[in-house]
C-alpha cells in the first residue's frame, strides 16, 4: 500500500487523492481478520507504517487517511502529518485542500413505490484567501457529486455509491428521466435530510455480519462518502425514507388488520382466521422491516416478503400458507386505494404477486418437512420466529421421551423453570450448580438471540468439527470473562475463530 501510494505524488487534484486513498481503504472493508478488529488490524496499522517511512508519498497518504479514517485512524494521522511536515517533508500543494469541500446542493430521485432513493450531493472546494483555484478549479472540475442508492426493502441499506465530476450533466439526466417517468420524482432536499438518510443508510450496511448485497463498488467509495457526509450540517436524526409514520403500537396493528378484513379488498377470503393472522404478518414486516410504513406496497417489497421474509422468518400453519398469497393480493389492493398508488402501480404490484405466487410453496418449505412434529415446533417457535429454529434446538436439545419419572414433553424451552430442569437432563452425573447456572445464562441467549454474535460464532465452531459441549463451554468461558458489556461481549465473539487450545 506505501508503493501504491507513491502514485499520490502525481496525481493534480485533492479529489483524484481521495478517490484513489478511499479505493486503497476499501480493500479491507467488510472483511474480517483474526485477532482484533479489522479497522485497527490493517487501517491503524497502516498509519503507523507510513508514519515510520517518514517519505513524501507516505506523508500525502497520512495526509489523506486523516481526513478519509475512521476518528481513531485519523487522529493518529493528523498527528504523525504534523510531525513530518515540522521535520521538513515536502508534500503536494494540493494536500492542504484534502477534505476542504463546502456542500452546493442535495436532490433525491425517488420512485414512486418508495422503494428506493437515489441521493445526490454535489460538493466544491473551498479555496483559502491566498490560494489561487487552478486550472481544473476554473474549468469547474473541482465540482463533484457523491450518488449514494438507498434500498428500502433491505432495510433501508446503501447498496451503491459512486462519485461524478459531470455535477450538471448527471442534475439534467435525473430531471429528464423524471419528467419522462411518471413514476419517478426528483426533488431538491436539505441537506440535513441527506445526511441523515444516508448516515443511516450507511449504519445498516455496516451492520449485517454476512457480506452485505452491495455493488461491487460500494466498498471504494465507502470511506469517501462516510467523510463526506460529515461536510453536511448535521439536523435531527431521522433514521428512514424521507416520507415516514410514527411507529404503529399493537393496538393500532390490531385496528388496521381490522380494517382490512372489514374492507371489500378482503371480502372473498374464505378462511377468514388464517386470513387475520396473514394480516398480521404483512402489517408486522412493514412496521419492522419498512420504518413502519404497512400500508406501502410495491412488485420489490411484495416478492420480498413472500418470497425471502416470510420463508426465512415465519413458522406458518399450512392454512395460512395457502391463504397468503390470497390476503397479499388483497391487502395491495386495500392499501393502494388508500395510498393513492397509481393504477399503473396496482397493476404491476398485482402482477408481481401472482408471479410470486408460482414460487411460493418451493420457496416456503413447512418446517414439519424436516421431520419436525408440530407439537415440537410449536413448543420451540411459541413466537412464530422461524429463524431462531437452529439456535434453540442447539440450546435444548433433548425434548422428546421419557426419562425415569420426567416426561420430557411436558416441560416447556420457554419457561424459566422449566429451562433448569432440561438442561440438568442435558448433562450426565452431578453438575455444580453454578456452572449450570452458566449454561442457562447461554441458553437463554441463544433461545432469545441476544446478541446474534452468540450463534453466530457456535455456527463457526460447530463447522470446524468441535462438538456442542465444546461450544458451549467456550460460549460460557467468554461470557464469563467478559460480564455484562454487551459491546464488548459481542466483538469478544467476533474475533472467535476457533476453540483455544487451554479451554
Amino acid at each position: 500500500m506505501l508503493q501504491a501510494a507513491r502514485e499520490l505524488l502525481a496525481v493534480r487534484t485533492p479529489l483524484d487523492a481521495e478517490l484513489m486513498v478511499s479505493d486503497m481503504i476499501g480493500a479491507w472493508w467488510g472483511k474480517r481478520v483474526k485477532g482484533g478488529d479489522v479497522e485497527q488490524v490493517l487501517g491503524e496499522g497502516l498509519v503507523d507504517y507510513a508514519a515510520k517511512a517518514g517519505t513524501p508519498a507516505s506523508l500525502t497518504l497520512l495526509i489523506c487517511l486523516a481526513y478519509l479514517g475512521t476518528a481513531r485512524q485519523g487522529a493518529k494521522a493528523e498527528g504523525a502529518a504534523l510531525a513530518m511536515m515540522e521535520g521538513g517533508v515536502a508534500r503536494p500543494g494540493w494536500a492542504e485542500r484534502v477534505g476542504a469541500v463546502k456542500p452546493t446542493g442535495c436532490y433525491v430521485s425517488r420512485d414512486a413505490y418508495g422503494d428506493q432513493d437515489t441521493v445526490i450531493c454535489t460538493f466544491a472546494y473551498r479555496w483559502g484567501e491566498t490560494a489561487a483555484p487552478s486550472a481544473l478549479a476554473v474549468a469547474g472540475q473541482d465540482r463533484h457529486a457523491l450518488v449514494m442508492v438507498v434500498d428500502h426493502n433491505m432495510s433501508g441499506m446503501a447498496r451503491d455509491a459512486w462519485v461524478s465530476s459531470h455535477v450538471d450533466k448527471l442534475l439534467d439526466q435525473a430531471k429528464a428521466e423524471a419528467e419522462a417517468n411518471p413514476m419517478l420524482l426528483f426533488e431538491e432536499i436539505e441537506p440535513q435530510q441527506a445526511r441523515a438518510l444516508l448516515e443511516s443508510a450507511m449504519k445498516a450496511t455496516r451492520e449485517p455480519k454476512t457480506p452485505p448485497p452491495v455493488s461491487d463498488s460500494y466498498s471504494a467509495y465507502h470511506a469517501f462518502a462516510r467523510s463526506r457526509l460529515k461536510a453536511l450540517p448535521p439536523g435531527r436524526k431521522r433514521p428512514a425514507p424521507l416520507h415516514i409514520e410514527a411507529p404503529y403500537s399493537r393496538e393500532r396493528r390490531a385496528m388496521l388488520a381490522a380494517e382490512f378484513l372489514a374492507s371489500d379488498a378482503a371480502e372473498h377470503l374464505s378462511d377468514p382466521s388464517a386470513a387475520s393472522r396473514c394480516a398480521d404478518h404483512i402489517i408486522d414486516y412493514g412496521c419492522e422491516q419498512d420504518f413502519s410504513r404497512p400500508m406501502r406496497v410495491s412488485p420489490v417489497k411484495c416478492e420480498t416478503f413472500l418470497l425471502d421474509w416470510l420463508p426465512r422468518k415465519v413458522f406458518l400453519s399450512r392454512a395460512e400458507q395457502d391463504a397468503m398469497p390470497h390476503v397479499l393480493s388483497a391487502w395491495v389492493r386495500f392499501a393502494a386505494g388508500r395510498t393513492g398508488l397509481t393504477e399503473r402501480g396496482l397493476r404491476a404490484t398485482l402482477d408481481a404477486v401472482w408471479e410470486a405466487t408460482a414460487k411460493f410453496p418451493e420457496a416456503y418449505r413447512d418446517p414439519t418437512s424436516f421431520g419436525l412434529e408440530r407439537p415440537l415446533l410449536e413448543r420451540l417457535l411459541p413466537d412464530g420466529d422461524l429463524s431462531a429454529l437452529a439456535r434453540r434446538v442447539f440450546a435444548f436439545p433433548f425434548l422428546q421421551g421419557v426419562h425415569g419419572d420426567l416426561d420430557l414433553e411436558k416441560l416447556n424451552p420457554a419457561d424459566q423453570a422449566d429451562r433448569r430442569t432440561l438442561l440438568r437432563f442435558d448433562h450426565v452425573g452431578e453438575i455444580d450448580e453454578e456452572h449450570l447456572a452458566w449454561h442457562e445464562e447461554i441458553a437463554t441467549r441463544l433461545w432469545d438471540g441476544d446478541p446474534p454474535q452468540l450463534w453466530e460464532a457456535a455456527q463457526r465452531l460447530l463447522d470446524l468439527g468441535h462438538d456442542r459441549h465444546e461450544v458451549l463451554h467456550v460460549l460460557i468461558e467468554i461470557a464469563e470473562r467478559i460480564g455484562g458489556d454487551p459491546e464488548e461481549l459481542a466483538a469478544a465473539l467476533d474475533d472467535i475463530a476457533d476453540i483455544p487450545d487451554e479451554i
